[in-house]
């Protein structure tokens, strides 16, 4: 194929070493502009226009910089020839060129987002098809390590669901606990958790709780508690399932749980007397001899995950993998990711990412977390993602690279290359002795409400009216369309400060108006 490849000064010798890779004809024309994202399609249509007769007679297709922010239809329009973008990094042009024949290209969005598009929509495809497979969902629930919690499949050959865990949430108004479930199940949760609280009987809640959760969503409702009675009101009360049976309570809950066949997650422990196992094999031992007694329901095994550096997460780790390795039945594992994310003070992507790798290694079935602290907001939607890629994984028989679903939040996946402008112009370092200057049009404050930026308006400190929207953008056009802004600098302190309100909300950060959203890396 003829191709023609448009771009500027800056970007030209990374273009020109693209294009010279390529197995197609690929000639390059660099337009007198050093930055390539500031040409539009009428100045390339006009300095195509001045080329030699004849020399665009054979090209096929022009590709223009995928950081152009116009349609580059026009170009078509004007010259008879298809014009694309191409991608937004010229670094990545290669991959462009190398998979040109197989994209649909668009004029409208660069080459690289289409192709990330398709990936995803491939890899969301191929997990929509598995899951609505019913007859080979029957089929696989034929095998033990398979089962059904309310209706839906969990086990080894399924996807690993995740469980969200409303913690403390007798404490918790009706409006409040449907709340947070409705935004667990939106993040991602397969199943939601009614959280009790440990040491006080507060069974006379739980019916109330357990209806409305019911009533109101369409994923499975759990309960976690050790203690009988509360256990056995859940059951009457139609939870599907039960967190948790260990060798104390498992005699009283039991024939419950047979009569109404409600499945249960098991512990290797006995809180009523005080035992908890020590080393491994205490751990899988009691695990196989609990499960052996819970005969007559369907069990979901939890070694329990130590934190790091309580115990031993290793331990626990290697406990799930012999456990699995040993117990003559099989049976679903459960995973309790929320133990080491909420006593560790890291970000909680990428542990979480790793942990559901590990998880999907031994085989585990259900990813278990609440979102307690801070640092762990997020986790269920980042569960949900990571589950989904350790699956893609897992069929591929791949890494978890390149699958179409990424995890990546505050890094980029490939290191763009950097170009330097040399400018002959004279350099300022910049420092500025800055005096307030009250703008006569007013003041406002910015705040986080209900997943929304709040703008208030103030004028002589009375508040004259509030803005709610998403996105930066949309708050300063709006305040610029009712000319609430006076000053160059009230208008530059809105757009930075909107901005970080607007990187809060997307990465569920604290946002404090006049303090900065990121601090840096504390130096030991």
């Amino acid at each position: 194929m003829n191709i023609l490849i448009i771009t500027g000064e800056l970007a030209s010798k990374l273009v020109k070493d693209a294009a010279s890779k390529s197995d197609h004809n690929v000639q390059v024309h660099v337009v007198k502009t050093p930055i390539a994202a500031f040409l539009t399609p009428k100045k390339i249509i006009g300095e195509l226009r001045t080329l030699p007769a004849g020399k665009l007679e054979s090209v096929e297709m022009i590709i223009t910089p995928g950081l152009i922010r116009k349609d580059v239809s026009p170009i078509k329009d004007e010259l008879g020839i298809s014009a694309y973008k191409g991608s937004t990094d010229a670094a990545d042009l290669d991959i462009v060129l190398e998979m040109v024949d197989k994209l649909d290209l668009s004029p409208k969005k660069s080459a690289d987002k289409l192709i990330e598009e398709e990936q995803r929509k491939r890899a969301l495809k191929y997990i929509e098809d598995f899951e609505g497979n019913q007859e080979n969902t029957e089929k696989l629930l034929q095998k033990p390590e398979n089962i059904l919690v309310g209706d839906l499949p969990v086990g080894e050959d399924f996807p690993m669901r995740v469980l969200a865990e409303i913690a403390n949430a007798p404490l918790l108004s009706p409006e409040e606990l449907l709340k947070k479930a409705e935004y667990f199940v939106k993040s991602g949760a397969n199943m939601v958790d009614i959280g009790m609280i440990a040491g006080e009987n507060m069974s006379s809640w739980i019916p109330g709780m357990v209806q409305l959760l019911k009533e109101k969503l369409e994923v499975p409702v759990s309960i976690d508690t050790l203690q009988s009675e509360e256990l056995l009101v859940a059951v009457d009360a139609g939870v599907d399932m039960v967190l948790s049976l260990d060798h104390g309570n498992y005699p009283e809950v039991l024939p419950a749980l047979q009569r109404a066949k409600i499945p249960a997650v098991i512990l290797p422990t006995d809180y009523r007397s005080g035992w908890v196992p020590e080393t491994i094999d205490q751990q899988v031992n009691s695990l196989m001899d609990l499960k052996e007694k819970c005969k007559g329901i369907e069990v979901i095994a939890d070694p329990i995950l130590d934190p790091v550096n309580s115990k031993s997460m290793v331990d626990s780790i290697i406990a799930c993998r012999k456990f699995q390795e040993t117990v003559p039945a099989k049976c679903p594992v459960f995973f309790g990711i929320g133990n080491v994310t909420e006593l560790m003070d890291v970000d909680s992507v990428g542990v979480n990412a790793l942990l559901a790798g590990i998880s999907m290694e031994l085989g585990s079935s259900i990813l278990f977390t609440p979102e307690e602290s801070g640092k762990t907001r997020g986790s269920v939607k980042e569960l949900a993602i990571s589950a989904k890629m350790m699956f893609l994984s897992k069929m591929r028989g791949s890494i978890p690279k390149d699958l179409g679903i990424n995890l990546l939040v505050f890094k980029d996946k490939r290191r763009g290359e950097s170009i330097q402008e040399e400018v002959d112009v004279p350099e300022v370092t910049v420092s500025v002795d800055y005096k307030f200057k009250q703008d006569p049009r007013g003041s406002f404050k910015i705040s986080l409400q209900e997943g929304n930026i709040m703008v208030v308006h103030y004028q002589k400190m009375q508040p004259t009216l509030a803005l709610y929207g998403q996105t930066a953008w949309e708050l300063y056009q709006e305040i610029i369309n009712r000319e609430l802004v006076s000053r160059l600098e009230h208008a530059a302190y809105l757009g930075q400060e909107l901005q970080k309100a607007e990187d809060a909300l997307k990465l569920g950060k604290n946002y404090v108006q006049d303090f900065p959203l990121f601090e840096k890396f504390m130096e030991y």
